[in-house]
Parts: C-alpha cells; structure tokens; sequence
C-alpha cells in the first residue's frame, strides 16, 4: 500500500485528527471495528496507548494495522498514526 500524501502533509493533517485511546483491556474486535468506522469517515487517526499497555504497543498496532487494511505513519511516544485513503 503505497501513501497518496506524502508523511509531512498526513502528519500536518494528524495534529487535528480524531484520536482513539487504548487503555488496559487492550485491543479488542469492538476497538478494531470502531478505528474501521472512524478510518471511514477520516483517513487519518491517532492511537493513543496508556501508559499500562505501552509494552504490548508494538504487537497492537500491528494487529491494528493488519485488521484495518491500513498503514502506520509514525509512532511517537504512546501515540501512533495510521492513514488509509478513502475508497
């Protein structure tokens, strides 16, 4: 999957992005099903881990990732960016 923005103008759209907390239940079929139905409506949306499920981060954004049919932008901190172009 290639990007139709380039990473400067997703990151410059992420600063208003809407943005989806995962918390210590983790990442969950109604989490996925919830970043689909926003990945819908906005191509680009923010994940932020809590601070408790941070080492499990890498693992859950590539389910995220894989489940979505999206693609991760950049990780900073707890927080990650997928985008997925609009079909």
């Amino acid at each position: 999957m290639t990007l139709t923005l380039s990473k400067k103008e997703i990151m410059n759209e992420a600063r208003s992005a809407m943005t989806i907390n995962i918390g210590k239940a983790g990442v969950n079929d109604n989490v996925i099903e919830e970043i689909k139905r926003q990945l819908k409506s906005n191509e680009i949306i923010k994940l932020r881990f809590a601070k408790n499920v941070a080492k499990s981060k890498d693992d859950y954004i590539s389910d995220i990732v894989e489940n979505t049919r999206s693609q991760l932008v950049d990780v900073r901190g707890n927080v990650a960016v997928i985008y997925k172009k609009k079909s």
